[in-house]
């Protein structure tokens, strides 16, 4: 009741001021006698008084609508951090950085996913990109991630945590299929049989010992000292949803990521965003002058040489950055640069 209550008088003014103005100038016409004749100076004098009205209309109306876009912004603001968490800037002996630019105008949440979870098994990160945007692809993604924070827990091997999220995708989009179907409204804009994800999925354990898991995402950058190379070379598996996954998942090994050296995740929108000429803006340049500068500082200078280069992208663009920062430990044949990578199946057993 107290809701209710509080919800009346609200209603009630916005309604009863335009009521007012509109008694008003229909008094004016109908009683004043200055209204009846049809002079100049009469003319005028009603012109000015439906003037009036008008303008105290509109500026009620938009003054409405700015109080309501503004509600709806501080909700899309709410659900942005409720997908996308704030990542702390430390995790586990890992300096941590991540941001979103969205290609909708005036958007704060897209199709892209991130997280990075501290667990027993290593600080595991997930990197997506949800075909499409809007309602559909955040609902998606919130699905995927939901599925991916609990699974990091639960999970020992990397190829079961990419398990739970295949089926926690196929669970949602049966879930979307019963909701769009065409006996409940009109055809949907973007249609489940169209729906797929790519999902990068990384595990970085104590000793630095990188293992990944792709479904068609980009490899992520190694920052090594001057040297910038994607981490590994190796074939991705298809994106989550029009293949099902293999019966094995053996999780690739990429080497060691040494103290000092950085990761950079990213979607594909990064490297497809385009010039007035059409040419690609280069990643690997951007990240190569900003090697030397902490996370959160190299996170500004790419975005800002991407939006000099491209002005506002076409599509999504989220960056993650892990920089390890643990004390240094002597490993032999141990290298941070990009290498060919290997599949094996992961060992429960972690150092």
């Amino acid at each position: 009741m107290i809701r209710i209550r509080g919800r009346v008088p609200r209603k009630v003014l916005a309604l009863g001021l335009p009521t007012a103005w509109g008694a008003v100038a229909i008094s004016y016409k109908m009683t004043c006698p200055l209204a009846q004749q049809t002079g100049f100076e009469a003319r005028l004098a009603t012109s000015a008084v439906f003037f009036a009205v008008g303008t105290g209309l509109i500026l009620h109306v938009r003054k409405a609508l700015v109080r309501e876009l503004r509600q709806i912004r501080q909700v899309a603001g709410a659900a942005q951090s409720a997908l996308l968490r704030p990542l702390p800037p430390r995790i586990d002996g890992l300096n941590v950085a991540a941001a979103q630019l969205s290609a909708d105008r005036g958007a704060s949440v897209g199709g892209d996913l991130y997280e990075v979870i501290a667990t027993e098994h290593g600080v595991r990160a997930v990197m997506g990109d949800v075909r499409g945007h809007g309602l559909a692809a955040i609902s998606t993604a919130a699905a995927v991630l939901g599925s991916f924070r609990e699974a990091v827990h639960d999970e020992a091997e990397l190829g079961c945590v990419l398990r739970r999220l295949e089926r926690a995708h196929a669970r949602h989009l049966r879930e979307r299929a019963r909701a769009e179907h065409p006996s409940s409204g009109a055809e949907p804009e973007n249609p489940v049989a169209e729906e797929f994800v790519t999902v990068l999925l990384l595990e970085i354990r104590q000793d630095g010992a990188v293992y990944a898991l792709n479904c068609g995402h980009p490899w992520p950058y190694l920052l090594s000292g001057p040297q910038v190379g994607p981490l590994t070379r190796a074939d991705p598996l298809p994106p989550l949803g029009p293949f099902p996954l293999p019966p094995h998942l053996p999780a690739v090994s990429c080497g060691h990521l040494l103290p000092g050296e950085t990761l950079v995740l990213h979607t594909d929108g990064a490297e497809d965003a385009r010039d007035a000429h059409g040419r690609f803006f280069s990643l690997p340049e951007a990240l190569k002058e900003a090697a030397d500068q902490p996370p959160q500082s190299l996170l500004g200078s790419v975005f800002t040489a991407l939006l000099r280069h491209a002005g506002t992208p076409k599509d999504d663009v989220a960056l993650l950055v892990l920089q390890n920062d643990r004390p240094h430990r002597r490993r032999s044949g141990a290298r941070g640069t990009a290498r060919p990578a290997t599949t094996h199946p992961q060992p429960t057993t972690h150092l």
